[in-house]
């Protein structure tokens, strides 16, 4: 088979040069002006590289050796091409690729990807976002099975059709119930994992092209829910016999006027709280989800709580200021007490946190900006969608432009 072109040259992937001024070195397969790129596994400094000849430029040892190394690396990928003439091949730079990278290429499978994500994130992410990505692990190996009859996929053989598969595949899972197994935001959340996923593989350079490149992630907007006034306070007055309920309780209503999240409250030790002035106390802490600096003033309903578990023995034991508890526990129960107090929203301990952007500070003038600091958001586009603009809010903004305009 007569081939119009074959050529291999070595350039720098200047776009991902290194902080400490390397740049990587990336040869270049041609074949029938269709190209391909693969890293070399080398970098070296600009001003050491010389773009005409492809190639280091100076006599030290180090450049020596790297140009031996190139020169090797070029040799063999012409052998590859010669070897699939002699074998009459139809000769592709992608086929060329693959008979080079040879066995390596072998270990580079979809499966792998996730296990080796998995297990280098183990240590850096929460325990709930884990969870999160072994349940998109799980979703794709059951669309492996299913889809494609096997157990695996080698990530070469990952294209933008393979994405749009595999949504249309979450789309249409069912539940136990027969039902949709999972909203629209719910499919593109694993697609987003599985996406940060192939961004790592492209850095570890195990693969070459993206295939999200063409695939765009499209989230629906949804409305936050939270308590209004009257639900709060309705909470806040309602007595519980049993400890557990009103433990529970509390702590919804503390993060209601901080706005801490979840971890966040169960994190917060006495050192957090600073007295800034007399009398005015402050939680001084970091957000562990963002790891962003949070500044809280304390509300006298807040410092109330505080202080009813000063000197409660699980919370002292373990230097902290609230007893602990599981998320998945506290969440079970705000259901028992929201049936109990009337309460009809899914409620959950995220609420508290929507309650303090909307109920507590912006339906009472407290600034978008103001809101953002103490949520500890690092866009204020974030805060935006916690806090949702209600109708009271509107009036009272509309009667101070009122008063401002003249008549």
């Amino acid at each position: 088979m007569k081939h119009n072109t074959f050529s291999v040259i070595f350039y720098l992937r200047r776009y991902k040069t290194a902080n400490d001024g390397r740049t990587p070195i990336y040869a270049r397969i041609t074949v029938d002006g269709k190209r391909l790129d693969i890293s070399v596994k080398r970098s070296i400094e600009e001003g050491n590289w010389n773009v005409k000849k492809g190639m280091a430029r100076g006599s030290k040892k180090e450049i020596v050796m790297l140009n031996n190394y190139l020169e090797k690396y070029r040799s063999s990928i012409v052998e590859c091409y010669q070897q699939l003439l002699l074998q009459k091949k139809v000769i592709t730079a992608d086929l060329i690729k693959d008979t080079f990278l040879g066995g390596d290429q072998k270990n580079f499978t979809v499966c792998k990807l996730i296990d080796y994500h998995n297990s280098e994130e183990r240590d850096n992410l929460e325990w709930g976002t884990m969870k999160n990505y072994m349940t998109t692990q799980k979703y794709i190996k059951s669309f492996l099975k299913d889809r494609y009859a096997t157990t695996d996929r080698f990530l070469s053989e990952l294209n933008y059709k393979f994405i749009i598969d595999f949504e249309s595949y979450l789309r249409q899972l069912k539940n136990k119930k027969g039902k949709t197994a999972m909203a629209n935001n719910g499919v593109m959340k694993h697609l987003e994992r599985f996406c940060k996923m192939v961004n790592l593989a492209i850095k570890l350079d195990w693969i070459e092209r993206n295939p999200f490149q063409a695939y765009q992630l499209k989230f629906e907007n949804v409305e936050r829910e939270c308590l209004t006034r009257a639900e709060l306070l309705n909470l806040e007055k309602k007595q519980f016999t049993i400890p557990r309920l009103e433990v529970i309780k509390d702590l919804f209503i503390f993060s209601c006027y901080t706005g801490l999240a979840y971890i966040d409250v169960f994190n917060l030790k006495p050192c957090h709280i600073v007295e800034v002035g007399e009398g005015d106390f402050w939680i001084k802490t970091t957000r562990q989800k963002t790891n962003t600096p949070v500044r809280v003033p304390i509300l006298p309903k807040a410092q109330v709580i505080i202080e009813k578990y000063r000197k409660h023995p699980e919370a002292n034991a373990k230097g902290k200021v609230f007893p602990v508890m599981s998320n998945q526990k506290l969440n079970s129960y705000l259901k028992e007490i929201a049936d109990l107090c009337g309460i009809t929203k899914p409620l959950t301990f995220h609420i508290a946190r929507h309650t303090f952007a909307t109920t507590i500070t912006l339906t009472n003038g407290v600034p978008m900006e103001s809101i953002s600091k103490m949520l500890g958001h690092k866009k204020l586009s974030t805060t935006q969608i916690y806090a949702k603009v209600v109708e009271s809010k509107l009036g009272f903004d509309m009667a101070q432009l009122r008063e401002r305009l003249p008549a």
